[in-house]
């Protein structure tokens, strides 16, 4: 879900985003264009929807559908480990 899709549909919205260039990684590989931006539902912070633009993302869309599948909360997926993706 998109923040517009959430707002059309009523749904207050939590919304955060994290720029590419604040990425050690992202710094390291050279690619530091792009960013990830994630929606939550303001009242319960179920995890709506997120947007990823820049390099390498696809690697990271499993964990959104994990995620969206399993109908968490923000505050459950910030007490996850996030590994980087290994790009060998």
């Amino acid at each position: 879900m998109t923040e517009a899709d959430a707002k059309d549909a009523g749904i207050a919205v939590k919304v955060g985003k994290f720029p590419f260039s604040a990425s050690g990684k992202a710094s390291a590989a050279g690619a530091k264009e792009g960013f990830v931006k994630v929606i939550f539902d303001d009242k319960y912070g179920e995890f709506l929807g997120a947007h990823f633009i820049g390099a390498n993302v696809t690697e990271m869309i499993a964990e959104v559908v994990v995620a969206r599948n399993l109908e968490t909360t923000g505050h459950e997926i910030i007490k996850s480990v996030h590994p980087p993706p290994n790009n060998e």
